[in-house]
């Protein structure tokens, strides 16, 4: 049996054979990432405004990380049922939250949370801006928002208003309206503004504010009536509705915002890949439009500014909670 050099040198220890793979060498290699699905946790029911950027982005990012996003509703709870699922995740990329406004809210209105809002997450990105729009169950004979002002006050029981969840949006927006009315009305919060829109359908409550995808359907058809937007301009989908500041509450503009999360402790090269997948997806011109055509705007900014502005919306809605504004009942 020939001996031959090759076969001497690597049966010494410590030599290097030009062109061998050494046992033990592939398999010490990362493995590529992500190697199975990714799990995106909608903390809303379907078919709400949490619900419709997350389902558009899910094919696009799936095509650029290479693996399909599966998206999941885990809602209730003003959204806190589905962060839980979240935060008990493996911090390895593989499951992202996608949430809305209250996420800044329920660290201060929930008590006995298994979790910690400001610590339990990895922000990626701010996906969209959702302007809200005032909506009132055909029934109501108001036609302006002064005329409903004077209906309100005409009642001998303050009105309900719905609300897609404590804490959220909607919720927000109309606890402020009401105190600069100097108006009270009887909170319904829903799971979900689906549910929050068939109660006003059916005349369980007088008014909402809404996010555009569920209202403008309806306002169309004759179903609701929009009596103002509580953006800073009047918005393409409602052109001949006017702001709730052009109606007697100057600077009044309150906006619903969803973002999207990943687990606190995923290495940051996962975090950068996600980051610039869902940003290339909301830049996909099928989203974009799609976006648009529901009324919401997309943002896709850095994971610091997005968690910047977090931070600062925690604050604000801590102030409202103590200010009495804004309460879990």
């Amino acid at each position: 049996m020939m001996i031959t050099r090759r076969l001497l040198l690597a049966a010494l220890p410590g030599a290097t054979v030009p062109g061998a793979i050494l046992p033990g060498i592939a398999s010490a290699q990362p493995a590529p990432w992500p190697a199975h699905p990714l799990r995106l946790v909608v903390a809303w029911p379907p078919g709400g405004g949490v619900d419709t950027p997350a389902r558009l982005i899910a094919g696009p990012m799936g095509q650029a990380l290479g693996q399909p996003v599966v998206v999941e509703n885990r809602g209730g709870a003003s959204g806190s049922i589905g962060c839980a699922a979240v935060a008990q995740a493996a911090p390895d990329g593989l499951t992202l939250l996608a949430d809305a406004s209250p996420h800044a809210a329920n660290a201060t209105l929930l008590k006995g949370l298994s979790f910690d809002y400001a610590s339990a997450f990895a922000p990626l990105t701010q996906l969209v801006v959702n302007p809200l729009v005032l909506v009132v169950n055909a029934a109501v004979p108001a036609r302006t928002l002064a005329e409903f002002v004077a209906w309100m006050r005409a009642q001998p029981q303050p009105p309900a208003y719905a609300s897609s969840g404590i804490a959220a949006a909607p919720h927000q927006a109309a606890a402020l309206w009401l105190q600069r009315a100097g108006l009270r009305a009887t909170h319904v919060p829903y799971r979900g503004s689906a549910p929050a829109m068939a109660g006003l359908l059916a005349g369980e409550t007088a008014f909402t504010f809404s996010t555009l995808p569920q209202a403008v359907p309806l306002v169309q058809e004759g179903r609701l009536r929009a009596l103002a937007v509580a953006s800073a301009e009047r918005l393409p989908n409602l052109a001949q509705v006017p702001t709730v500041a052009e109606q007697g509450f100057p600077g009044f503009v309150w906006n619903d915002w969803i973002g999207l999360w990943t687990v606190a402790g995923t290495p940051p090269a996962v975090l950068a890949r996600l980051h610039a997948a869902v940003v290339g997806a909301l830049r996909e011109p099928a989203v974009a439009q799609r976006l648009a055509a529901v009324g919401q705007v997309p943002l896709g900014n850095s994971p610091a500014e997005f968690g910047a502005f977090v931070a600062q919306q925690r604050q604000q809605m801590a102030a409202l909670v103590r200010d009495g504004l804004l309460t879990a009942d």
